[in-house]
């Protein structure tokens, strides 16, 4: 399962599983109200609200563990993420020191005529740029441009791994629970 996936999941399930709880919440607040209403119900009432009260428990364990493993999954997130643009830094520093080692070598080769040489090239400058030009090829040559991955889709695509903890839908949990 890739680590997008992973996350959509689990974010669904830890959504589910808060929608689950308020709705309990509810219904314990409900029965602890009739508690205090309807004291001859008093002792249906309290088992009741043990089992809702059992229920919420295991539920927030769950929640708890999804919460815990998608906080791993971010963490994996930004560890692809942070290699993918560390890599696409480095071929464009790469490219940088090329560049500037080109810079360099031009300025060098202009370096080689001295003031007198100046001086004569504008007396006969067409003659000496385009024998300039014939000797010396480009540094730069043809270059293409690099296209780069989205380090956002190189990490929601990458392997979320094994260890994941298992899906159980909330209401299969309250339905275990209450049983």
């Amino acid at each position: 399962m890739k680590i997008g996936e992973a996350q959509q999941i689990y974010r669904e399930q830890v959504t589910s599983y808060r929608e689950q709880k308020s709705v309990l919440s509810k219904q314990l607040k409900d029965i602890r109200s009739r508690m205090k209403y309807a004291p001859e119900h008093r002792k249906e009432y309290e088992s009741q609200a043990a089992a809702l009260e059992l229920t919420l428990n295991a539920l927030d364990e769950k929640q708890t563990e999804y919460q815990d493993y998608l906080s791993e999954l971010a963490e994996k997130y930004c560890a692809y993420w942070n290699a993918v643009v560390a890599e696409q830094q480095e071929d464009v520093t790469k490219e940088y020191t090329d560049d500037m080692a080109k810079i360099f070598e031009v300025a060098r080769r202009l370096m080689e005529y001295s003031m007198e040489m100046y001086q004569t090239a504008k007396n006969i400058g067409a003659m000496i740029q385009r024998q300039k030009r014939e000797k010396y090829d480009s540094l730069w040559g043809d270059e293409e441009e690099k296209e780069y991955a989205d380090p956002a889709e190189e990490a929601s695509d990458a392997p979320a791994g094994s260890g994941g903890p298992a899906i159980v839908e909330a209401a299969d949990l309250v339905a275990s629970v209450e049983m």
